[in-house]
């Protein structure tokens, strides 16, 4: 065999090598996204669990949100600040998801779950109303989001599927 041959062989195992390289380092960032993404999507549903895990523990808190949802007139000043601290964690969860979704880190199957659960919540007279209040607290991005929502056609959260629920 000569020396031409034997350099020709070379750089074939060589080329071989790196082509199987290349394809093994792109399995195992589409792997690491994979991971990324459904990391994400329970830190999502962590996220917005936690702020909503009071209510389901604590009677009190939960009627100042159901109730600050429809009617916030009918809470005192103590109960509407509690509710403004409310909204303004559930609204930070769903800028935090809309922010995971906008860099597709969020299947957007389960994205447009998340995006009708918002549309229904903004329409809310109390958060529609604390949105109108501080909506400088969150992204430029987010707040041109919530601002196009177009309120669903019947508004459904906590108080209003009680209110179905009981007729």
């Amino acid at each position: 065999m000569n020396w031409d041959a034997i350099s020709a062989i070379s750089q074939l195992i060589g080329s071989v090598a790196v082509v199987l390289s290349v394809l093994y380092l792109a399995l195992q960032v589409h792997r690491s996204t994979r991971v990324a993404k459904l990391a994400t999507q329970d830190a999502a549903a962590t996220a917005l669990r936690d702020v909503t895990k009071p209510f389901m523990e604590n009677a009190d808190l939960e009627r100042i949100w159901r109730v600050g949802l429809e009617d916030l007139s009918a809470l005192s000043a103590e109960e509407r600040a509690r509710f403004f601290h409310a909204a303004y964690q559930w609204l930070k969860a769903f800028e935090t998801i809309h922010f995971h979704y906008v860099y597709g880190l969020m299947d957007r199957q389960l994205w447009e779950g998340w995006r009708g659960l918002l549309q229904h919540y903004v329409a809310a007279p109390g958060m529609a109303h604390y949105w109108k209040l501080r909506p400088e607290v969150f992204s430029e991005r987010f707040r041109n989001f919530v601002n196009a929502l177009e309120p669903p056609p019947e508004q459904r959260t906590v108080g209003t599927l009680l209110a179905e629920e009981q007729t």
